[in-house]
């Protein structure tokens, strides 16, 4: 209903909004994100159970209990060079593991224990086993934990961008400046294709999969999101992180036209990712952990898809040094 989807949502932007505001005021030098941590638990688990219930649904083997485990630790491993600034210390920069290193590290830890748990419970008489059963169920496991995980591990390294270099604390808040603008260019997408979809939308985009979607609103789209991203790129940044180096009007103009259809066609990608699990496994919605907005990969799927090509963007220069 459209009052639980209002409250749900004013709710959510509320929380996510205090949590913004502390994480930009309040953080610890070189240990910037963790006021955000606690939200990127909810939708890190909120997600992950979704796509186990959608892989049972279809007749999937998977330990929701070990998936969701494993996806919290890829998700939080990210967070791991926080540990030193906690501690009045610096993070080593000659360490070998670097900060992405992490990441890797745990994602194979990840793959090992839910093989592991695979090897405890395998042979009990009480567990009735069909053939391919372990081989299904750590499959499954796996694909949760990394398709979730990695990307939520992302966005943490995102919001740490600008933020390594101890002589310049006053950059810390550039990452969350690119935190912002990645959200807000991805999700302005599909309120721009629902929009042109609806008023101009003839030719459908992939309607075995999501039929509402049109070539049109795909456009529309991808015009939003370039407008939204020039909008960050020119005025976000500077407000949020104003020892940050400007950019030219040009250099806006460009980077817009980057990361604008950049993070469109990936936060597309996402959404018909979404639409294809849930038609394979004949589910209409994918969970109901967030009432009136569906499941929590409703919220997720196209950011889960947007944040790798977003983190290699601002990284390459796309919205100028963090410093």
């Amino acid at each position: 209903m459209l009052i639980d989807r209002l409250k749900t949502s004013a709710v959510l932007l509320s929380i996510v909004g205090l949590l913004i505001y502390l994480d930009a005021n309040h953080s610890v030098d070189g240990a910037e994100g963790l006021w955000l941590i606690p939200l990127l638990l909810f939708f890190a688990l909120g997600t992950a159970s979704d796509l186990s219930s959608l892989l049972l649904a279809s007749g999937r083997n998977v330990s929701r209990s070990i998936a969701m485990f494993t996806t919290a630790m890829v998700t939080l491993s990210a967070c791991v060079p926080m540990a030193w600034p906690l501690f009045d210390s610096v993070y080593p920069l000659d360490c070998p593991i670097g900060r992405l290193g992490w990441i890797v590290a745990t994602a194979v830890a990840a793959v090992m224990i839910t093989l592991a748990a695979e090897m405890w419970t395998y042979g009990r008489p009480e567990i009735q086993r069909e053939k391919g059963y372990a081989i299904d169920r750590t499959l499954s496991g796996v694909f949760v934990s990394m398709y979730v995980g990695l990307p939520m591990a992302l966005l943490v390294s995102l919001r740490s961008l600008g933020s390594v270099d101890p002589s310049e604390p006053s950059s810390g808040n550039w990452g969350l400046a690119a935190l912002i603008t990645m959200i807000a260019v991805t999700k302005s997408t599909d309120a721009g294709a629902y929009f042109v979809g609806r008023a101009v939308g003839r030719h459908k985009l992939i309607p075995r999969l999501s039929p509402g979607k049109t070539w049109e609103g795909a456009v529309g789209g991808m015009l939003t999101s370039t407008i939204v991203a020039f909008a960050c790129l020119h005025w976000l940044f500077p407000a949020v992180a104003p020892t940050a180096s400007a950019l030219t009007l040009i250099q806006c103009i460009i980077g817009a036209m980057v990361l604008g259809p950049v993070l469109a066609i990936a936060g597309m990608m996402g959404d018909l990712a979404e639409s294809l699990v849930k038609r394979d496994a004949g589910v209409k919605d994918s969970g109901s952990w967030l009432p009136g907005l569906g499941g929590v990969w409703d919220v997720t799927d196209s950011l889960i898809a947007a944040v790798m090509p977003a983190f290699l963007c601002f990284a390459a220069g796309v919205a100028g040094p963090p410093g």
